[in-house]
């Protein structure tokens, strides 16, 4: 399936200002991108780069006055997430090194003040990928997903104390839960096409049995297909832009998501 998104975002800048963008995403294993457009206006040098985790970063100084930045995609991909009911746990010993970060407790994701209430939760379940089912069973009794509710950035430890959260929110507790079982977890932000009210996104993965598995408390099922823009290990590696020196006011963001019929066609 292919999928067309487009994010917009205004800004109004009071005076030159560094800005890191994390707006690009990029082919992998389970999407790949056929056309892409990034428009800064006004236009702006700006340079690339890639952080640690793979993402697709962007640096440039924003002029003061209004500022845009307008992005779209074509991106082929699934049109639902897969499941593996019953795959089993990979021990420690032998996790690509590559997952390792994601077993470590992280700023927003204290893996390790989640170890008795993980162990908790999934005590009637087989270790693996039913263990993290039964985490995200747990975020749904316990936990309303609340969009828009709330634009500070909590803590794992602060969202389990809630009874309403966001998106963002409840992937950091389910990451915190399966680190605590030693089941390397990330956080993902990016679009989904099923969501509504439509935003950007945001949900876990978590891996088991040699892959990484989709994982969102927001929903009550795997449909809908999904474009990641960054994966890391909590919300202050995944932020979609960063800025620098005097605060500046977002002024709008707009986000739209519609199916097309195939990969773009080049004339």
């Amino acid at each position: 399936m292919w999928l067309h998104a487009n994010c917009s975002l205004e800004f109004n800048i009071p005076e030159e200002t560094s800005f890191i963008l994390m707006l690009r995403p990029r082919s992998g294993s389970q999407q790949w991108v056929g056309r892409e457009q990034y428009v800064l206006s006004p236009s702006v040098p700006a340079t690339e780069f890639t952080d640690p985790y793979g993402n697709l970063c962007q640096r440039l100084i924003a002029p003061p006055g209004p500022f845009l930045i307008r992005t779209a995609v074509d991106v082929e991909v699934a049109e639902g997430c897969d499941t593996a009911p019953g795959a089993p746990f990979t021990e420690v010993q032998h996790l690509p090194d590559s997952t390792i970060p994601f077993l470590l407790p992280s700023r927003y994701c204290e893996s390790d003040r989640f170890t008795d209430l993980a162990a908790q939760i999934t005590a009637d379940a087989e270790p693996g990928y039913d263990q993290c089912v039964a985490i995200v069973d747990y975020i749904r009794d316990t936990t309303v997903y609340a969009p828009g509710l709330g634009n500070d950035i909590i803590s794992a430890c602060e969202a389990n104390q809630r009874s309403h959260a966001v998106c963002r929110d409840m992937a950091h507790i389910g990451i915190a839960c399966c680190r605590a079982l030693s089941i390397p977890a990330r956080m993902i932000v990016g679009y989904l096409e099923t969501l509504d009210p439509m935003d950007l996104h945001a949900w876990f993965e978590a891996y088991i049995d040699g892959r990484w598995y989709t994982f969102d408390p927001t929903q009550d099922n795997a449909d809908g297909g999904r474009i990641a823009i960054a994966y890391g290990r909590d919300a202050a590696d995944v932020a979609i832009y960063t800025q620098f020196g005097i605060p500046v006011e977002l002024q709008s963001m707009e986000i739209n998501i519609t199916r097309i019929d195939g990969p773009p066609v080049y004339t």
